[in-house]
């Protein structure tokens, strides 16, 4: 059997790390040591990393960042490990594509794609999360490391867990996409099926975290996991010639991408390495599964839950988002908003940047691209500024859901008359 740790055993590593100096309450600020807890005792709000701000100005300066490796550990600094980085050293630092192609379909001047599709290892940004979240797990002692995952939480957990040495357990809805499921299995890690959509998964996970003391990354590691995503948001700016785009279209499911790449640009402005401009951020969800645009949209700051989620973006789908409520504060702040598209608009979408851009994104991003196709003709994104689209996944996870909507190829006898009969049909 593998060992276990109560909650209280898990301790802060000897290491201190002068920038990272708490986690805090996102509700009430009261601040915490940096242990495995997740949750105020106070009033049950979530906790945060907390970081010296004026220290970081003081130390972290464009040059400084440019003379480092490039992957997301550039900016350790704003990152919660009290030591050197110890998992997913090369993760991060993905293309940002400017698409002039897609930008002459959806009639707008500028347009970015932050392709995390070819992220390192597992094809997804995940990785960025996992690193960052096992980092600081074999910092506190942790030698078992677990997960709820819609699919790409799961890979990347596998895959990083082994590289590192660490025992992993996986949990996952059943019926996820098969190529999901090899995508984990391959690693090694000890894979759960349940019986009953993503939230039941993650209950469940609590339970166990509790009992077992488990490192569970989107549990009891949650403040120092979420944190990872800052670095989409970092690379975006840094990308752009230290510039925070307009408008960022991001993928909801927990809510939590699109709460990091606000706190991220935010982030940026307060130390100095961009200029304080204005920008907005934008939700994307599936519509068989878009608790948080419809609080958008119906302008209301309660998250009515979706008990049953129907949509070939299984990755997004999350019916009770843990940053729901935080994500609608984002968007609104910010000027931004929500949208929502239905499963055929995502396989659409998936198309199109993959017939513009050379992009083949999982369904993820065919609902983030849709979304951004749907802001931009209602008017809620100017056509005349800068857009950034995340995509977040690689198609080649999700093939199940565009199989039956391509044409199949052509087949000939390897003849050239056979082939000029062909391209006269054509």
């Amino acid at each position: 059997m593998i060992e276990s740790k109560t909650i209280t055993e898990i301790k802060a590593s000897a290491g201190d790390n002068p920038y990272f100096v708490a986690l805090k309450c996102r509700e009430c600020g009261k601040r915490y040591p940096k242990v495995a807890i997740h949750i105020c005792e106070d009033d049950f709000g979530p906790l945060e990393c907390a970081y010296d701000y004026d220290a970081i100005a003081n130390r972290l300066t464009r040059e400084e960042i440019a003379l480092r490796p490039k992957s997301m550990w550039r900016y350790r600094e704003l990152l919660p490990i009290d030591g050197p980085p110890t998992v997913g050293l090369q993760v991060g630092y993905t293309p940002l594509v400017r698409a002039d192609n897609l930008a002459r379909v959806l009639g707008v001047d500028e347009i970015y794609i932050k392709n995390d599709a070819v992220n390192y290892p597992t094809l997804s940004f995940k990785d960025r999360v996992v690193a960052v979240a096992l980092s600081r797990a074999r910092e506190m002692g942790f030698e078992t490391v677990a997960c709820a995952s819609t699919g790409n939480l799961a890979n990347s957990v596998a895959a990083n867990s082994a590289a590192a040495g660490m025992k992993s357990f996986v949990f996952i809805p059943y019926d996820l996409e098969r190529s999901k499921v090899l995508n984990s299995l391959v690693y090694g890690t000890r894979l759960v099926g349940i019986r009953g959509p993503y939230d039941q998964v993650n209950r469940l996970c609590s339970e166990i975290a509790g009992k077992y003391g488990w490192g569970f990354v989107n549990v009891n590691l949650r403040p120092y996991y979420a944190e990872g995503s800052k670095t989409m948001g970092f690379e975006i700016a840094e990308q752009l010639g230290w510039r925070v785009p307009q408008h960022t279209v991001i993928p909801m499911a927990s809510g939590s991408l699109l709460t990091k790449i606000h706190k991220a640009y935010t982030e940026l402005q307060r130390i100095g390495l961009v200029a304080d401009s204005r920008f907005s951020v934008y939700g994307a969800q599936a519509s068989g599964c878009a608790p948080i645009a419809q609080a958008w949209k119906s302008r209301s700051e309660i998250i009515n839950f979706v008990r049953e989620p129907r949509t070939i973006a299984k990755s997004l789908a999350i019916g009770t988002p843990a940053d729901g409520y935080y994500a609608v504060g984002s968007m609104r702040v910010t000027g931004g908003a929500a949208e929502d598209c239905s499963d055929e608009e995502i396989v659409e979408a998936i198309r199109l940047l993959a017939e513009t851009e050379g992009i083949f994104a999982e369904t993820a991003g065919g609902v983030t691209l849709a979304c951004t196709k749907k802001l931009i003709e209602s008017g809620s994104i100017p056509r005349h500024q800068s857009i950034v689209v995340c995509i977040t996944g690689n198609g080649l996870k999700t093939v199940e859901a565009i199989t039956d909507r391509l044409p199949s190829p052509d087949v000939i006898n390897p003849s050239l008359k056979d082939f000029d009969a062909l391209l006269a049909s054509s």
